[in-house]
């Protein structure tokens, strides 16, 4: 029997029993298999595969947006431990399409748990597999690239007619499935009305943050530095986003293809020409870019995770950031050069923020109009805080 045609499970794990009872596979469309065990809810998860290197922090990423149709591999061993609680998600739902871990808690030890990790899956339908080899699955990703993936439990394990499905038909399903590239997701994770976030006090300024897969804890951020802040969808209008009488517009993350990102394009290039000053987180970043004029490229496997060395280059202080992003804008990092949209329309711009452990660049700064961002997450509510004085320089600027 070949190997695209044997049943799809049964086979002896390494260094463990066969794993008969619940059984789950992890499935690439390069034909790799792994087998674990069936956790959180039962079924089909189809989406790109990516890894987080962060050591704490797993129910913010869960609840990032950023993570909209992604399968999410854990490289820290022991996920689920603190359990989940009710302040620590940062949107209004967990956004991974699955979830592959090494050990699971068996029980959550934390006072703030409202409950356990496995039962928030289930609550929200997520497909996970766990007691999966997920070093030699990192290292394959490293190796081979992002690619497209499944998780498969129960009855995603048996065709209509209960016969088990074969490797070949798993294989086959996941290839079926739409790349990430070209994928235009912003509009699936925006919110649907504005809201506001007040701070303490007389508000120094006033934000408008475009949610474009936005995290809590951004305008919360901005708020404890007296701004108000009021969240947008990403299909407002500029002359209802100047209705807001914004001193400032933020760009937030979010998930997708900035180059099938035309909507957001378009706003930041209205936002530009108004000469409101632009801040721009990950995918804000990406958006800056483009509204620019400059390409934006698939990154091998992406940087996830809290661990990023980051160089300020306008003061050469280095960070410690947290990262989520599998795109990047392609800008060269010497001298400033000027924009190349229409014909140099908004000026200089040079790279202000580069990543030492592969050069990809991180940060860009116009010179000529007011607007600026980085790749990473200064955020980051499950730490490090090193890049938090980029709010600060934010609201300085207005």
């Amino acid at each position: 029997m070949d190997m695209a045609s044997r049943p799809a499970y049964g086979s002896r794990r390494a260094g463990g029993a066969v794993n008969s009872a619940s059984p789950a596979l992890l499935v690439l469309e390069d034909g790799r298999v792994y087998e674990g065990t069936a956790w959180g809810a039962r079924g089909q998860a189809l989406g790109e595969i990516v890894f987080n290197t962060g050591m704490t922090g797993y129910q913010e990423t869960l609840t990032d947006p950023s993570y909209h149709r992604q399968i999410v591999v854990m490289t820290a061993p022991h996920i689920g431990n603190t359990g989940v609680n009710r302040q620590d998600p940062e949107s209004r739902r967990i956004w991974v399409a699955g979830y592959a871990m090494r050990d699971p808690a068996r029980h959550p030890s934390s006072w703030r748990a409202t409950s356990s990790l496995e039962d928030e899956l289930v609550r929200f339908g997520i497909v996970a597999i766990a007691e999966v080899d997920t070093r030699a699955i990192v290292r394959h990703l490293r190796e081979a690239g992002t690619m497209r993936a499944g998780i498969f439990s129960g009855e995603a394990l048996t065709d209509e007619a209960g016969r088990t499905m074969t490797v070949a038909d798993l294989v086959e399903a996941v290839r079926q499935s739409p790349p990430m590239a070209g994928s235009d997701l912003a509009g699936e994770v925006t919110t649907e009305a504005v809201y506001t976030i007040r701070p303490e006090g007389e508000p120094r300024a006033t934000v408008v943050a475009v949610d474009l897969g936005i995290k809590a804890m951004t305008p919360q951020r901005l708020a404890e530095r007296g701004a108000l802040v009021h969240v947008v969808p990403r299909e407002i209008g500029i002359e209802e986003l100047r209705a807001l009488h914004p001193d400032g517009v933020f760009f937030s993350n979010g998930p997708g293809d900035p180059a099938a990102a035309t909507v957001e394009v378009s706003l930041a290039r209205a936002v530009l020409d108004a000469g409101i000053p632009f801040f721009g987180i990950c995918f804000g970043n990406q958006i800056l870019g483009r509204a620019l004029g400059f390409g934006t490229y698939t990154l091998r496997f992406g940087h996830r995770g809290l661990n990023q060395p980051v160089m300020d280059r306008t003061t050469g202080k280095v960070e410690i950031t947290s990262h989520n992003h599998g795109f990047a804008v392609d800008i060269p990092a010497g001298e400033p050069v000027v924009a190349p949209y229409d014909d140099g329309r908004y000026g200089r711009v040079e790279v202000s923020h580069v990543d030492l452990n592969d050069g990809v660049v991180e940060g860009i700064r116009c010179l000529d109009v007011p607007a600026f961002a980085v790749q990473y997450h200064p955020e980051a509510a499950a730490g490090p805080h090193d890049a938090s004085y980029l709010f600060d320089r934010f609201l300085s600027g207005l």
